[in-house]
C-alpha cells in the first residue's frame, strides 16, 4: 500500500458540468495524491422531491429525510449524481469507480433520530478504499450510510467526507459555491479555529449549508483529518489548484492550532 496520505475532496454534485469545470487537469494529480471524492446533489435531490410532491425540510442546515425522502436520496445520490459523476470523471482521464457510503460498511453510522432516516459518521471501515486506492483507481462516494440496524440512512455530504478525512487521516478540500468562508460582510476568512466559528455561526455570519461544513471540518481535524481548505470550487482546475497550493479559501484549524 503507498505511504501517501490520501486526500478528501468534496464537490456539490449539483451539475456535471461545474463539477467538470473543476476536476480539469487533475489526470495526473489523481494518482499523485490518492483522491477520494465525495459528492452531495441537495439541490438536485430538492428538484426530485418537488416533483414527487414531498416537501423538503431542513434543520441547522441537515435535510429532515422521511422514508419516501430516503428513497428518492437513495436513487438520486447513489443512481444519478454518483453515475454521472464517475462518467465525468473518466472523461477527464481518471480511472474513477461509484461507490456508497453503505457499501462494504464503509461509513458507519449513527441515527439522529430527529432527522429521521439520517445518520452521522461515527467511523469508517476502510477496506473498501483501501482496496481501490491500492488498484490505481478513485473512489467517488456517495453520501449514504447504514444506521446501526443496518438500515439505509441519508447522511450529509459534508459529514460523509469529514467522516472519511478523519477515519483515513487525509486531508479535505470542500469545494463550494464562494471563495471559502465569509464574514459579515462577505469577505473571505483565511483561518478559522472553533471558538471564531460559533462566534460567527451566533451572529449569523456562518448560516445554512456553511454551517454542518465548518462543523464537520473541526470534527474531522480533532478525530486524526490532517489538513481541511474550504474553497470555490466554480472555477476552472479548482481541484488541481487546491492540490497543489495555489487556491486560495479558508483553512480550518485546531483549536490548539498557532494563529498564521
Amino acid at each position: 500500500m503507498s505511504d501517501v496520505t490520501p486526500t478528501i475532496v468534496k464537490l456539490g454534485g449539483t451539475t456535471v458540468a461545474a463539477d467538470e469545470l473543476a476536476l480539469s487537469g487533475i489526470a495526473d494529480h489523481a494518482a499523485r495524491h490518492r483522491l477520494v471524492i465525495v459528492h452531495g446533489g441537495g439541490r438536485l435531490l430538492s428538484a426530485w422531491l418537488e416533483r414527487l410532491g414531498i416537501e423538503s425540510r431542513f434543520e441547522d442546515g441537515l435535510r429532515v429525510t422521511d422514508d419516501a425522502a430516503l428513497e428518492a436520496a437513495l436513487a438520486v445520490f447513489g443512481g444519478l449524481v454518483n453515475g454521472e459523476l464517475v462518467a465525468a470523471l473518466n472523461r477527464a482521464d481518471v480511472s474513477a469507480v461509484g461507490v456508497t457510503g453503505i457499501d462494504d460498511g464503509l461509513l458507519i453510522g449513527e441515527r439522529v433520530a430527529e432527522l429521521g432516516r439520517v445518520c452521522r459518521v461515527k467511523g469508517i471501515r476502510r477496506r473498501l478504499i483501501d482496496t481501490l486506492l491500492t488498484a490505481g483507481l478513485t473512489p467517488v462516494v456517495a453520501p449514504l450510510a447504514l444506521d446501526e440496524n443496518g438500515v439505509p440512512c441519508n447522511v450529509n455530504a459534508d459529514e460523509a467526507a469529514a467522516g472519511l478525512a478523519a477515519g483515513l487521516q487525509a486531508r479535505l478540500l470542500i469545494m463550494t459555491d464562494t471563495d471559502g468562508v465569509l464574514d459579515e460582510q462577505g469577505r473571505s476568512i483565511s483561518f478559522l479555529d472553533a471558538a471564531t466559528v460559533e462566534g460567527l455561526i451566533s451572529i449569523g455570519a456562518i448560516r445554512d449549508g456553511m454551517v454542518p461544513k465548518v462543523r464537520g471540518a473541526l470534527s474531522a481535524l480533532e478525530r486524526g483529518a490532517t489538513e481541511v481548505l474550504i474553497a470555490n470550487g466554480r472555477t476552472e482546475a479548482a481541484v488541481r489548484r487546491a492540490l497543489d497550493g495555489s487556491l486560495t479559501g479558508t483553512r480550518i484549524q485546531r483549536a490548539t492550532d498557532d494563529a498564521q
